[in-house]
């Protein structure tokens, strides 16, 4: 569904030149749940524009549902927006018209196609558990439920790929759980690739796949062990989940041999302060030391 190959974009600023990603690779399956983390500036927000359709790439390769972004013009751009991606905003403002019913807002979009608004707009918003509140406004509703609302607006164009900036930043770890819960029964029911951007690492643990984004590349991978549906099936049988950590994690090795070391596990051996380290192969591995004190042997 999502191949990046050497993603690059600058932005510029006055007389400055920013770099945003530096060189950054990412392939998502289609019907694939996962998550993308990185701490401020890391360009995790960067990249979800750009596969938005909102932002355009300065270099590489960016290729969502076959269609390649980069050689798209505005009209093109507009097709994408309106027929493969949906988008859900941290900031309710830049989802939702507060003068609005929850219906009326989710009616909206669906003007665009020309289809039966009402009906599509109520089995959406039955699709995120809010058919008890289509005639309230904004103000009558909580921070969740208008997120929920976000959600169905998201999908009123039957996106193939479904994009959420920070979907769980302004509600409860209880709300917020209950959303990604969501996420995965949309995923699972309607076959759709969701893409979630976040800096909460909790959320490793309703997804199956989360990378790590740091300084504009791809650092890391975490993969779960086992699925997040066989834990549920396990649970409902009575059967406590494992001690062992949920998830493996993986360097991310690029097409030149460089990686990035997670800082914490750089820090525990004592490797930090410096960009040099020793290399060595030892029985078959790949062993990173400190660099040699001075006047060590």
């Amino acid at each position: 569904m999502i191949h990046c190959d050497n993603l690059v974009k600058i932005y510029k600023v006055a007389d400055l030149e920013v770099v945003a990603l530096q060189g950054l690779d990412l392939h998502v399956q289609p019907g694939e749940l996962m998550a993308i983390i990185g701490n401020s500036g890391s360009g995790k927000s960067t990249l979800l524009n750009m596969l938005g359709g909102l932002d355009r790439p300065s270099a590489g390769q960016l290729q969502v549902d076959g269609k390649d972004l980069l050689k798209f013009t505005e009209k093109d751009l507009v097709k994408y927006k309106r027929e493969t991606v949906g988008f859900v905003w941290q900031n309710n403002a830049r989802n939702l018209i507060p003068y609005l019913t929850a219906l009326e807002n989710v009616e909206l979009p669906i003007l665009l196609q020309g289809k039966r608004k009402r009906e599509r707009a109520l089995e959406l918003l039955e699709a995120v558990g809010l058919s008890h509140r289509t005639k309230n406004r904004l103000n009558q509703l909580s921070g969740g439920e208008q997120q929920r609302v976000a959600i169905a607006i998201a999908l009123a164009n039957n996106p193939k790929l479904l994009l959420a900036d920070e979907p769980t930043g302004s509600v409860d770890t209880k709300m917020a759980n209950q959303i990604l819960d969501l996420f995965r029964d949309l995923n699972r029911r309607l076959g759709l690739t969701v893409v979630i951007v976040t800096h909460d690492p909790l959320l490793a643990k309703k997804v199956d796949r989360v990378v790590a984004i740091r300084d504009g590349k791809t650092s890391s991978e975490m993969i779960r062990r086992k699925s997040y549906a066989d834990e549920l099936i396990e649970l409902e049988q009575g059967l406590l989940p494992s001690d062992e950590d949920s998830h493996v994690e993986y360097a991310v090795l690029d097409k030149a041999g460089r990686l990035q070391v997670p800082e914490d596990m750089l820090k525990s051996v004592g490797i930090q302060s410096t960009n040099k380290v020793r290399v060595q192969l030892e029985e078959g591995r790949i062993v990173l030391l400190p660099p040699e004190e001075k006047g060590e042997p």
